[in-house]
């Protein structure tokens, strides 16, 4: 069972909950917040595209991959205390990355802040579960997941505003500002953990962590030195191996990080797939939008920032309609489900741009994926981390966000990746019509998806820079549409996945009797 040691704290579970969702609200916007600065900073540090995708992997494979282990070890040591040490440690990451003179240290920096994120996130989860009970449970994770899904919102456009205005140092300075605020909170939280005598799951940790480290770098390294590289195959492998690995550790251990039992349950299986969906449709042009309108549409950072209020805005609005919704009597089911639909739909819609597209034109499939996102953020952390007793919290919170977490990293490498080799091939058939040799297309396509088409059209002639510069918006253009259509295909899909998963619900026996209160006053049954 979990023990509470009050150290001369008074709880105060308004404070509790408003200093969480501080802090969990800047951890999603560092990520997508970031990447609106991506142009700027490979101008101003000189960074080629591998390192600069790091300024965004970095943070997100740390957040992923140390999840798992912060969760358990948020129970073992105390989750005050965890929360303490991550939210520290992301404010000195953010301010070293914002003061950082080559993007080699940036990249370092960023990883150390998604290790501080990740203690963050699970060791806050925790604390809510511990803090709240009953429906009061439920409506703690709506507001926090209403949080997550704010800060994914509010990235691009005020970091777009920060590098428009003050510059891209401010992003990182300001992301640390938000988070230091949560730690005058403190003095409001219980110290809390499991005293059930668990220990730190080392083998379960690194043989997770390594495998998704692997799994990412050989994606991000596929383009540069060949899919059927020996270096690139054996980085997979070793991922693979990796992961079964895991799986061995972890289904023989006493107390794992990770409860693979909880897997054999579809319907939490589901709401773990769910975001991971989302990733694909949401997340991934929360990351590539910015760099296209920079490039092929020629928008300034905050111009993008600002057109990407269309897609984010939603976010912000539709969480508060959705438990409306369920109190009506619709189904965490179907709401869950429609949420991918309208992404898929969305996402299709999306293949409209082109460069000189106008907001008016945009603004259709930008809201409909950002009102599909919205449907979801309110509800699903409230689903997921009810289904498992309190005692347990750090260990849910770390499973489930994990999944959400090592989605979005995924998605966002791999269609990264799509991208620059769609766009590889598309620049390398039309470059000997500028007096440049076929083998220039790796570079060209790198700076072209990094949003500087500047850099890319150096070395045609001055007379053809501005018909260059037309080819490769173009190029850009295509190879977005079948990413597009890709990311669509991939909702869709899991549309139908999810909503037959949802028919079967949680065993009681896995569902505290607090989650089963909170469960029933915050959505009606599948």
């Amino acid at each position: 069972m979990s023990t509470v040691t009050s150290d001369r704290a008074t709880a105060r579970p308004t404070i509790v909950l408003a200093a969480v969702c501080v802090a969990v609200l800047i951890l999603p916007a560092s990520l997508t917040g970031s990447s609106v600065a991506l142009p700027d900073i490979a101008s101003n540090l000189h960074a080629d595209i591998v390192p600069l995708q790091w300024v965004v992997n970095a943070y997100n494979l740390a957040f992923a991959s140390f999840m798992l282990a912060c969760g358990s070890l948020a129970d073992i040591v105390g989750r005050r205390r965890l929360f303490a040490v991550g939210t520290t440690v992301f404010v000195l990451a953010s301010v070293a990355s914002g003061l950082a003179g080559n993007v080699l240290l940036l990249d370092v920096m960023r990883g150390l802040a998604g290790l501080g994120a990740a203690a963050v996130m699970t060791s806050g989860s925790a604390i809510l579960a511990t803090t709240f009970q009953g429906a009061a449970l439920g409506r703690a994770f709506a507001i926090l997941g209403s949080s997550a899904g704010a800060g994914l919102a509010l990235g691009p456009s005020v970091s777009g505003f920060l590098v428009g205005t003050l510059g891209w140092r401010w992003v990182f300075f300001v992301h640390a500002l938000v988070a230091a605020v949560a730690l005058l909170a403190l003095p409001s939280i219980r110290e809390s953990r499991n005293s059930e005598g668990a220990r730190i799951d080392w083998w379960g940790t690194v043989t997770f962590t390594s495998s998704l480290f692997l799994l990412m770098l050989a994606v991000v390294q596929g383009p540069q030195t060949g899919w059927g590289s020996t270096e690139v195959i054996g980085m997979f492998a070793g991922a693979a191996l990796l992961i079964a690995l895991f799986l061995v550790v972890e289904s023989r251990q006493t107390h794992p990080m990770f409860d693979l039992a909880l897997f054999r349950q579809s319907r939490f299986l589901a709401v773990c797939l769910l975001p991971v969906a989302i990733a694909f449709g949401f997340v991934c042009l929360l990351v590539l939008l910015p760099s296209w309108f920079s490039a092929a549409n020629g928008a300034s950072a905050d111009a993008a920032g600002a057109t990407m209020m269309l897609l984010t805005l939603p976010v912000l609005v539709v969480p508060l309609g959705v438990s409306r919704l369920v109190k009506l009597g619709v189904s965490t089911r179907v709401v869950l489900s429609l949420s991918l639909l309208l992404v898929a739909v969305g996402g299709a819609w999306l293949t409209v741009l082109r460069p000189g597209i106008s907001t008016l034109e945009l603004a259709g499939p930008l809201l409909l994926i950002g009102v599909g996102m919205g449907l979801s953020a309110g509800l699903i952390d409230g689903v997921a981390i009810t289904s498992v007793a309190p005692e347990r919290a750090g260990m849910a919170a770390g499973m489930f966000n994990t999944m959400r977490l090592a989605g979005e990293a995924v998605a966002i490498t791999v269609m990264s990746t799509v991208l620059v080799s769609l766009l590889q091939n598309r620049v390398s058939d039309g470059l000997s019509g500028y007096g440049l040799p076929a083998g220039d297309a790796a570079g060209v396509a790198n700076s072209v998806a990094s949003g500087d088409l500047e850099r890319a059209g150096r070395s045609v002639e001055p007379g053809l820079r501005d018909r260059f510069g037309d080819f490769l918006a173009d190029s850009y253009t295509g190879a977005m549409h079948s990413v597009l259509w890709l990311l669509a295909a991939v909702c869709a899909v899991a549309t139908v996945v999810v909503y037959l998963m949802l028919r079967e619900r949680a065993e009681p026996a896995t569902v505290a009797p607090a989650a089963e209160d909170a469960t029933a006053q915050e959505a009606t049954p599948v």
